[in-house]
C-alpha cells in the first residue's frame, strides 16, 4: 500500500513538473543566468510571423513578466493624473494605481489583481521596473517607490509587505526602485537604501528582517546577485559607490571594491564566468575581478578605459567562452570585448536600434538558447542570431510588439521578456502578449 502511495505521489509530481517544465519564474530565467533550456524550439521564424496565442491589456510598465505554474505575473501602473515626460533630470509627479496582475498562461484570462494607490515621484515614471519573483506558492513584487509585496500566487492575497521608505528611511532613487528581488533558500534579498541598509535579507515566509548591511549615498539600481566559486557562495551587491561580496547568511562583508558610476547608475547585474566577475555601468566604469580559490576575496584584473570593455545599462551583458557580449551605453551598439583585457572585437546597432537610428542606450535583451541567442530589441522585434568573437550573425527577425514608449526621440520598448512553454511572453505599455516559438510538429504518418 505504501509503495503504491509513493508511486502515485511521484507520478503526480512528475506530471506537475512536466506541465510547467518550461517556467521562467523570475528576471533572466530559472537560474537567473539568461539561458533558456527548453527543447522543441524553432530554428527560424515563420514567414507570416509568430503565432499569437493571446493578447491581454496592461498599463504602463518596464517590469517584465514571470511565468510559473501555468500563470503569468506582471506589474503595471495606471495613471490618474500627471504626465510621463521621460526627462532624465527631473522627477515626474504622478498620481495612480500600481498593480500586480496574474493571467492564465494558456488563455490570457486575468485571474486576479492586487492594486493600491501609489503616487510616483520618479524620473521616467512610466511604471514599475522589477519583474516579479515566483517561489512556489508565493510571488514577490517590488514597485517603483519601494513597496515590497509577498502575495499568494493562487489568489493574490497579501501574506506580508514592507515599505522601503517608511521602514528604512530609504529615498527612492531618481529613476525608481529597479533591483529585482532575489529569492534564495529561505530569504528574499533586496537592495533597499537608507543608513546601514543598502542590502537587506528578509525571511521569505514572514517578511521579518534577517540582516541588513552596507551604506551608500546612492543605493543604485543593480539587483542582488548570488555567485558560487570554489564551494563558497557569496551575495554580490553593487551600489552607487562600490561592488561588494557578502556572506548571504549573515550579511558580513567579505570584500569591497570601489566602483562608482556616474549618477549612481549601477544597473546591469555583475556576471560570473569561471573565476572571473565582470561589472560595468554608466560613465565608462567597469572592472574585471578574479575570485580567490581559497577564501571569499577578489583581486582586480583590470579596470575599464574609454575605448575598452563594454559599458552596459538597461540590459545585463552575457559572458561566454572568454568574451563579453553587451549593449554599450554610449554607442548604443551590441558589442563584443575580450574578457582577459577588455579589448573590443566588434560592434553593431542592427539588433539594438536598427540601422536607421542612432543614439545612446540602444537596448537588446540577450537570452542564450543552445548555440544561438534570442535578442529582444527595443524596436519590439525578436531576433535570432549567433554571437562569436568573430562577429554578429543574424539568422532571422520578426515583430513581436509595437514600441509604445518614446525616449531620446525614438520609439522603443524596454522590458525583458520571458521565455517559457515554448513561447515568448512580452509587454509594452498597452498589452502583454504570448507568441509561440514551438518547432513545427512532424506530419502524422
Amino acid at each position: 500500500m505504501r509503495i503504491r502511495m509513493i508511486f502515485s505521489l511521484s507520478l503526480i509530481l512528475l506530471l506537475s513538473a512536466s506541465a510547467f517544465g518550461g517556467d521562467w519564474p523570475q528576471w533572466m530565467g530559472p537560474q537567473r543566468d539568461s539561458v533558456w533550456r527548453e527543447e522543441g524550439v524553432l530554428d527560424r521564424f515563420p514567414e507570416d510571423g509568430l503565432k499569437v496565442e493571446w493578447r491581454a491589456p496592461v498599463a504602463y510598465g518596464y517590469a517584465g513578466p514571470a511565468v510559473a505554474g501555468g500563470r503569468v505575473f506582471v506589474m503595471d501602473y495606471v495613471i490618474h493624473s500627471g504626465e510621463v515626460r521621460n526627462n532624465t533630470g527631473a522627477r515626474d509627479e504622478l498620481e495612480g494605481t500600481e498593480r500586480v496582475l496574474c493571467f492564465d498562461a494558456q488563455s490570457g484570462e486575468l485571474l486576479w489583481k492586487h492594486e493600491y494607490a501609489r503616487p510616483y515621484r520618479v524620473s521616467f515614471g512610466g511604471g514599475p521596473r522589477c519583474t516579479p519573483t515566483v517561489d512556489g506558492d508565493r510571488v514577490y513584487a517590488l514597485g517603483a517607490e519601494g513597496n515590497l509585496w509577498c502575495l499568494d500566487a493562487r489568489t493574490g492575497c497579501v501574506r506580508w509587505s514592507r515599505d522601503f521608505v517608511a521602514d528604512y528611511g530609504a529615498r527612492t532613487p531618481l529613476w525608481g526602485v529597479s533591483a529585482h528581488p532575489l529569492v534564495d533558500g529561505d530569504k528574499v534579498f533586496c537592495v533597499v537604501g537608507g543608513e546601514g541598509s543598502a542590502a537587506v535579507a528578509f525571511d521569505k515566509y514572514t517578511g521579518r528582517e534577517v540582516w541588513r548591511a552596507l551604506s551608500a549615498a546612492e543605493q543604485g539600481y543593480c539587483p542582488p546577485t548570488m555567485i558560487e566559486h570554489a564551494g563558497m557562495r557569496q551575495l554580490v551587491i553593487w551600489h552607487g559607490e562600490a561592488i561588494n561580496g557578502l556572506n548571504p547568511e549573515s550579511g558580513e562583508v567579505y570584500w569591497s571594491v570601489p566602483l562608482k558610476p556616474s549618477y549612481g547608475m549601477a544597473i546591469a547585474a555583475p556576471r560570473e564566468l569561471g573565476p572571473y566577475l565582470f561589472a560595468s555601468g554608466y560613465g565608462r566604469v567597469g572592472v574585471l575581478l578574479k575570485l580567490s580559490a581559497d577564501r571569499p576575496a577578489v583581486d582586480i584584473v583590470w579596470r575599464g578605459e574609454p575605448t575598452r570593455a563594454v559599458y552596459s545599462a538597461n540590459a545585463t551583458p552575457f559572458l561566454l567562452d572568454g568574451t563579453i557580449y553587451g549593449c554599450d551605453i554610449s554607442t548604443g551598439a551590441l558589442m563584443a570585448a575580450r574578457l582577459e583585457d577588455g579589448r573590443r572585437l566588434w560592434q553593431t546597432v542592427a539588433p539594438t536600434m536598427g540601422a536607421a537610428r542612432r543614439g545612446r542606450y540602444g537596448t537588446a535583451f540577450l537570452v542564450r538558447h543552445k548555440d544561438r541567442f534570442f535578442l529582444f530589441s527595443e524596436t519590439g522585434e525578436l531576433i535570432l542570431a549567433r554571437l562569436s568573437p568573430d562577429g554578429y550573425e543574424e539568422l532571422d527577425r520578426t515583430q513581436v510588439l509595437e514600441p509604445t514608449n518614446r525616449v531620446f526621440r525614438r520609439r522603443l520598448v524596454w522590458s525583458h521578456p520571458a521565455f517559457a512553454d515554448r513561447s515568448i511572453f512580452a509587454r509594452n505599455d498597452e498589452e502583454l502578449v504570448r507568441l509561440s516559438l514551438a518547432a513545427e510538429q512532424p506530419p502524422a504518418e
